[in-house]
């Protein structure tokens, strides 16, 4: 398969754009961390989201969605990392959307309409540990009438603060890093025990602590089958992390446009700097570098929608070098514009801040580098 957008994906790529340029650039970023805004993000440009097909781009024509599969999801993400745009996005229309395509044919129906219409939140409750570890789960589900009983602690949660529903991962069996015996489940975010505690980030998105205290589920709140949850979540993280790839290097994108841009027009010595040779040598290598991120990253999203049995794999590798180049554009960015580039008038630094937050979701290069070698077999 090319690795060039067809006709349609470079449709939807022009309206991203424009739509996000126009209703969630960077001054929003900036009047949502000014105001400590309690959501972290507009409502209504999500309503508008929804309006666009954005927010069912991952949900089936016949659950009201778009279907446009995991490269225009993509591509909007790509457009929104350009504008540092927040919205439940990710939470929602790529890892709430992808958990329930393992859901039964009555929870496709409740809930799938709903986040295609932007009507209903999700959130991902999976990580526990300090750094990402998929397997790593001590929140407990034990057997309690015709359901479970779920008890633990769920970390930096996406959007857990204002998600509708909830997608825990709590073990039914095993030890507390088994790779089997996690089961998923779709638990109501009010429930009775369930408690959300708001976290602020560095790049001022927000996550989510989230306390469960003998909260009551059913057996039809299960997704999937028992026992068997990690198969899942895996696949539902590797939309997530391919979806972050693709917001990275929207973020390396408009980093390194913004640098050039200033690289042009600021004097020093009676000219130019941008035809300081130095600065054209390290502009050209990441151009490159960002090139590179946006093949791995298209790569990984047209495995996903082929359904390729390799898809981890390339995953694994565009979030690696998405990251990897995220951090160099971003630290270039600040660098070349020199002392300002640290200050708050500049917009550059809010892209330094959302690449590190970016890169660490989800595992950073370092883990998805030792995803590789062992997929590889070493």
């Amino acid at each position: 398969m090319p690795l060039t957008l067809n006709d349609d994906q470079q449709m939807i790529r022009d309206s991203a754009e424009g739509f996000f340029k126009a209703e969630a650039p960077v001054s929003q970023h900036r009047a949502l961390r000014d105001t400590a805004d309690s959501v972290g993000f507009s409502r209504d440009t999500w309503a508008k989201m929804a309006e666009m097909g954005f927010a069912g781009v991952l949900v089936p024509e016949s659950h009201g969605g778009a279907g446009f599969g995991h490269v225009a999801a993509g591509i909007i993400l790509e457009a929104m990392g350009r504008n540092l745009s927040a919205a439940p996005m990710l939470s929602t229309a790529v890892l709430g959307a992808t958990a329930l395509q393992y859901g039964t044919a009555e929870q496709q129906a409740k809930y799938l309409p709903l986040i295609a219409a932007g009507q209903r939140l999700f959130a991902l409750a999976a990580d526990e540990a300090a750094r990402h570890k998929p397997a790593h789960v001590t929140t407990t589900a034990t057997p309690s009438g015709n359901g479970f009983r779920l008890n633990g602690i769920k970390g930096f949660v996406l959007d857990g603060h204002v998600a509708d529903t909830l997608i825990i991962a709590a073990r039914t069996s095993g030890d507390d890093n088994d790779r089997d015996g996690i089961t998923l489940f779709l638990l109501d975010a009010r429930a009775d025990g369930v408690a959300a505690a708001r976290r602020s980030m560095v790049d001022n998105r927000n996550a989510a602590r989230i306390t469960l205290a003998d909260v009551q589920v059913d057996g039809a709140d299960v997704l999937g089958a028992v026992g068997e949850g990690l198969a899942i979540l895996e696949r539902v993280l590797d939309a997530g992390r391919a979806c972050l790839a693709a917001e990275m290097l929207g973020v390396s994108s408009e980093a390194f446009v913004r640098t050039v841009d200033y690289l042009k027009q600021r004097e020093q010595f009676g000219q130019k700097i941008g035809s300081f040779q130095a600065l054209q040598h390290r502009a050209a290598h990441l151009f490159c570098e960002v090139e590179l991120a946006r093949s791995a990253t298209l790569k990984a999203c047209q495995a996903l929608d082929a359904g390729d049995d390799r898809a981890s794999f390339y995953v694994s590798l565009a979030k690696a070098k998405a990251g990897e180049v995220a951090i160099l554009a971003t630290n270039e960015g600040v660098q070349m514009h020199g002392g300002i580039g640290m200050t708050d008038d500049f917009d550059i630094g809010f892209f330094m801040k959302r690449a590190r937050a970016a890169q660490e979701t989800f595992g950073d290069a370092a883990f998805h580098s030792d995803r590789l070698t062992r997929t590889l077999g070493y």
